[in-house]
């Protein structure tokens, strides 16, 4: 196979830009072979953008029975993602989904099974945070070791910011029965992610959240949660759509080590010595241990969708590492899922015993009472498709 013959479920704002992407020659292992779209303005802008060659199918289900593709890309309303990843599993085809990996847990356990059933189709997520080499580098530094047991973790990630124009640009943002969550849905899967993939998961979540409290929408624009590690660490996540020139700035304490994330970059305090060594030997009552300032070796690399892309690629061509593999996208959704549940009992949720069921019954309650009671597919504005899952 010298090129991979790629389709495309979904082509408003994610699928348009992959599609280009690939047009645009950024991933030379595939070729853009295929788009489907149920919205047939957004068919039209395909064939004016894309040319002639790239065929066109009005249902998802039409283009993966027509032998045109090898590989697919999911770029879907985030209740479907589930849905069209196994179908692609099931008929053989490799297949990379946006994030988040789904709305409930549930159905996205259902998925990762499915994917055990076909070793053979290359199964990726979306991930593209993890290209950055300040995250890479995070995680290189966290899971060595070397600096000891985390401590405390801190992300502050208030840069989300949405004007109310953003959400009235289609009826399925924003609802519990379109989109299935807010900023923990829709804008904040990476860090979720990448929280996770750095400092590995909580165990206990405690969250706070206002629903609708910066935009006329139902889902939830401001959160601020609290949570418990295995070792007993503990960690503040906060994030909103609300704050208009919000903050990043993601901090991890360890026992040798102060690491921080921020619009600077990296920066790594290394301590002469650990904490707790410290703490116990020194007998200065207001003392403090020595620390410098590490150079740290960055590539500068950022490649985000392309690398992602490219990855995929070469892992179906040359078995080469994904980012991120699809199976992955269930951790960032069960702490999503967790805080969720926590906000709406109004109680801590233990993820050690995490029930995707009682979500699942919470959720459905939300959505039963959800100003968008039209069909999740219905035709929204010409300039976004259907499929979309926008971000």
């Amino acid at each position: 196979m010298e090129k991979i013959r790629l389709g495309i479920i979904g082509i408003g704002n994610m699928g348009s830009g992959h599609a280009a992407r690939i047009k645009a020659g950024n991933c030379p292992d595939f070729v853009l072979s295929a788009v489907a779209d149920i919205n047939p303005a957004r068919l039209d802008w395909a064939k004016k953008e894309l040319g002639e060659e790239v065929k066109r199918f009005g249902t998802a289900e039409e283009m993966l029975s027509s032998g045109e593709i090898d590989a697919c890309i999911v770029a879907v309303p985030h209740y479907d993602h589930p849905k069209y990843v196994i179908e692609c599993l099931k008929k053989g085809i490799h297949v990379m989904c946006e994030k988040p990996a789904g709305v409930y847990t549930k159905q996205v356990i259902e998925m990762n099974e499915e994917a055990k059933k076909h070793p053979e189709v290359v199964f990726g997520m979306m991930f593209n945070q993890r290209t950055n080499c300040v995250y890479k580098k995070m995680r290189e530094l966290v899971q060595s070791g070397k600096y000891g047991q985390i401590r405390r973790t801190n992300w502050i990630i208030t840069d989300w910011y949405r004007p109310q124009a953003y959400f009235d640009s289609g009826s399925w943002r924003a609802t519990w029965s379109g989109e299935g969550g807010g900023v923990l849905l829709n804008q904040a899967p990476h860090n979720l992610d990448l929280w996770q993939w750095i400092c590995g998961m909580p165990v206990k979540i405690s969250a706070h959240m206002k629903f609708g409290k910066w935009h006329d929408i139902e889902v939830e624009d401001d959160v601020t949660a609290y949570c418990e590690y295995e070792n007993g660490a503990t960690g503040v996540f906060i994030t909103t759509t609300g704050d208009a020139k919000g903050t990043n700035r993601f901090e991890i304490q360890l026992d040798k080590a102060k690491i921080v994330a921020d619009y600077s970059g990296l920066s790594v305090l290394e301590f002469d010595m650990p904490e707790p060594e410290f703490s116990r030997t020194n007998t200065v009552p207001f003392g403090n241990m020595g620390a410098h300032k590490l150079d740290l070796d960055l590539d500068g690399s950022n490649p985000q969708h392309d690398g992602v892309l490219r990855a995929w690629g070469g892992a179906i061509l040359r078995g080469e590492p994904l980012v991120a593999h699809g199976s992955e996208g269930i951790y960032g959704l069960t702490i999503s899922n967790a805080m969720h549940l926590s906000a709406w009992l109004g109680k801590e949720t233990d993820l050690r015993e995490f029930d995707p069921e009682l979500f699942y019954s919470e959720l459905q309650k939300r959505v039963a009472t959800s100003r968008r009671k039209t069909n999740v597919r219905e035709q929204v504005a010409d300039t976004s498709s259907t499929y979309a899952g926008n971000k």
